[in-house]
């Protein structure tokens, strides 16, 4: 089958016509539709975490079952058998194997899958359109669910910030102006994703806070020092700070250091309920699924490069299947 290894860290991704197919050992086998490439296939690339090469990239997975029809997989895989997996999260799971970061996953024509549960049907929504859903989209509603509670009991008085207005902060937009009345500002130092936040539905976008600004809801999808300074500065008592970016940056905590009773939590992909909530809010909302950039499978190397350079306002999909390419 087709599929595109990444050999070694910091090394081009390869593409290979004839790798050996999928055992499903148990589980089952699909057929997979579109991937998107998202900044976690950077980070394995880059030798940041993960599996050790060679490994097949790509968890955000749309494909065909024979019964289901299309479908959008869960990539984290718990071990089941913990409390954590007991309570449905099996994206903390401390024996958690995620697809494409330390399984093979998405960018090939056919993948292993351990289990039916983990697939969801997309029902109608578009498998290319729909498939950055799978951990891009994911992220940032439980990322904005996180401080969902805090938005609502202070009603259109509330005010969020999203720090990274890039493919997760957009979603995030989206979702804000859709389940809260909150006043949304989106913090980005690239004008063109200002541009891009203020047309899906922020209220403001800069590059820059004023002095003094405070937030209900801070969620950073950086995660670097600098802008969780900026997310400590700006949240208001009792406000929450939702951390989803992985640039590794921290700041002091204790009394005297944040505001009282803040909340600051490390938010971490979605769980398998969230996936089937987010897909039939996205059913109900057209909206919510934005048009994506398709490239071909042969692409992904040159995706990974767009990718690091900034050189994408959305979302990229590859075309696994070839129905679009």
């Amino acid at each position: 089958m087709r599929a595109v290894l990444l050999n070694a860290a910091n090394t081009p991704l390869v593409l290979v016509d004839d790798h050996p197919e999928p055992d499903a050992d148990g589980g089952l086998v699909l057929d997979v539709t579109a991937c998107g490439v998202c900044h976690s296939d950077i980070h394995v690339a880059d030798g940041d975490f993960g599996k050790e090469p060679p490994i097949i990239l790509g968890h955000e997975v749309t494909g065909v079952h024979p019964d289901l029809g299309p479908v959008m997989l869960y990539a984290p895989w718990g071990c089941r058998s913990c409390a954590e997996c007991a309570e449905g999260n099996e994206m903390i799971c401390g024996d958690s194997t995620e697809a494409g970061l330390f399984t093979d996953g998405g960018y090939a024509e056919r993948m292993r899958v351990p289990d039916l549960r983990y697939l969801a049907a997309l029902d109608g929504l578009d498998p290319y359109d729909a498939a950055p859903l799978a951990c891009g989209g994911l992220t940032a509603y439980r990322a904005v669910l996180q401080g969902l509670d805090r938005m609502r009991a202070k009603g259109d008085s509330a005010r969020a910030l999203v720090i990274g207005a890039g493919g997760l902060g957009q979603y995030a937009i989206r979702y804000l102006r859709l389940l809260t009345d909150a006043h949304v500002t989106a913090l980005d130092l690239s004008e063109a994703k200002q541009t891009t936040a203020i047309e899906i539905g922020a209220h403001a976008a800069a590059g820059v806070l004023e002095d003094g600004e405070k937030f209900d809801l801070v969620i950073d999808f950086i995660g670097a020092a600098s802008t969780l300074q900026i997310a400590g500065n700006a949240i208001a008592k009792l406000g929450v700070v939702s951390v989803v970016g992985l640039a590794g940056g921290t700041i002091p905590f204790g009394f005297g250091a944040v505001p009282l009773e803040a909340s600051f939590v490390a938010s971490v992909w979605g769980s398998r309920a969230q996936m089937d909530e987010l897909l039939d809010l996205a059913r109900r909302e057209p909206d919510l699924v934005a048009p994506v950039e398709i490239m071909a499978l042969a692409d992904a190397d040159k995706a990974h490069q767009r990718l690091r350079s900034g050189d994408i306002r959305g979302r990229v999909v590859l075309d696994i299947a070839g129905h679009r390419i």
